[in-house]
């Protein structure tokens, strides 16, 4: 039964009873929606992720954990680390890691929000390595070896090579050669160079390797003395017995040569005939010396007559020698 606003009472069968029980639950269902909350956002950061626990060295991790609330609730934070000290409270906090021995250690941040009519929460967490303190290694350059060559010849190129061992920090050399002298044609940057000599006869030629890539200044030198073309007599002429125009048109000749070289010998080199009488032999060389001395105005110091083994027919040589050499035997 209900009452009507004229205050009389009337009765309703069990039909008209029910719908009217549905309609009022619709009523409350309507005015009452169900509660929904929109989870927060949280991200984590860290101002390092890699520590070095030495002495003076900080220690300290800046951790930031921004969030908000979309319905705009109160948040809450609680931190938590597998190892250090964690200051601080809210969104930013300082994580200590002094003292920790080496690992990967752990920090978690954990937020709820809500209100009386329901909560939500959230977390995530971050990592850092902490690292101890490295030995203290003092550079020292490797020993460095250049060997220099020994069979050196005139005009031909020379190899140094060299033995690079030990030093700290241990690296892969760089090689950088230079010379005084020459010219390097084969081996910049290796371990091996040859170098062209080519005009370089009595001088002093000095490698040196410089090692690049290291934390001093590593380098080593050698020498090595090129030699002086070995001085050789040589025949300039030689003649039989001839007339004694064709012998000065000879020793004219001569001369020249012996003067444009003031530091060599002049031989006259005379291989009698067998069948020669005495004294003639020594009559022609003495022919020969006069006329250098007093024609072509040759010091006669610079003058040697020699006679050789006798032949069957008269045999003249004449021989030019530097200073150290004789006439080459036959």
């Amino acid at each position: 039964m209900f009452r009507t606003h004229l205050g009389q009472f009337h009765f309703l069968g069990p039909a008209a009873l029910l719908a009217l029980f549905l309609s009022t639950g619709a009523l409350a269902q309507k005015a009452h929606p169900p509660i929904a909350f929109t989870p927060p956002t949280l991200s984590l950061s860290a101002s390092k992720s890699v520590v070095t626990t030495c002495d003076g060295t900080p220690s300290q991790v800046q951790l930031d954990a921004p969030a908000t609330s979309p319905d705009g609730n109160p948040l809450h934070y609680r931190w938590s680390a597998t190892g250090g000290r964690i200051t601080g409270e809210g969104p930013s906090v300082v994580w200590d890691l002094e003292g920790l021995a080496p690992g990967i250690y752990k920090a978690t941040i954990n937020i709820h929000t809500g209100n009386i009519k329901g909560e939500c929460e959230a977390f995530t967490s971050t990592t850092v390595v902490v690292k101890g303190c490295a030995p203290l290694i003092q550079p020292a350059c490797p020993s460095v070896e250049i060997i220099s060559p020994t069979n050196v010849a005139v005009d031909q190129p020379v190899t140094f090579s060299s033995n690079v061992y030990g030093g700290t920090p241990v690296v892969s050399p760089i090689y950088n050669w230079t010379v005084s002298a020459g010219t390097i044609i084969e081996g910049q940057g290796t371990s091996s160079i040859k170098v062209d000599t080519t005009g370089l006869a009595g001088q002093t030629i000095k490698a040196t390797l410089s090692l690049g890539g290291q934390a001093l200044d590593c380098s080593a030198s050698s020498g090595v003395s090129i030699p002086l073309p070995q001085a050789k007599s040589r025949k300039f002429d030689e003649f039989a017995a001839i007339s004694r125009n064709d012998e000065k048109a000879r020793l004219d000749n001569y001369a020249i040569e012996i003067q444009n070289d003031p530091t060599s010998t002049a031989y006259v080199v005379i291989y009698p005939q067998r069948s020669a009488r005495g004294g003639d032999t020594q009559r022609r060389s003495q022919q020969i010396v006069d006329y250098l001395v007093n024609t072509r105005h040759v010091d006669a110091k610079r003058i040697v007559s020699v006679i050789g083994v006798a032949r069957d027919e008269l045999h003249v040589e004449l021989w030019i020698c530097p200073q150290g050499t004789t006439p080459q035997q036959p």
